[in-house]
């Protein structure tokens, strides 16, 4: 399963790019967000990749939870977002 890490900054068309081709190898990928402005982008981005595959007959499920991370040395929560795909 790959992890995308969103960032505040991240292009939200890129994020759901990298989601939908993770999708194509796996049923599952994960996107892990700290921080408000990346919870937006990523959910987003989640947006996009369903609209843009439901068009070819598939659907994703999104199921959110917390994570505990360590950036620059200092323990942070963000949002983990576990995304699965199936066909419709």
């Amino acid at each position: 399963m790959e992890i995308l890490k969103v960032a505040a900054a991240s292009d939200v068309n890129a994020v759901a790019r990298a989601i939908m081709g993770a999708l194509s190898k796996a049923q599952l990928v994960e996107a892990h967000a700290i921080g408000a402005g990346a919870v937006n982008q990523a959910v987003k981005a989640v947006a996009i990749a369903r609209r843009s595959l439901e068009r070819s007959g598939q659907e994703i499920f999104v199921t959110p939870g917390f994570i505990e991370v360590e950036v620059d040395g200092k323990d942070r929560t963000g949002i983990r977002l576990i995304i699965e795909c199936r066909q419709s």
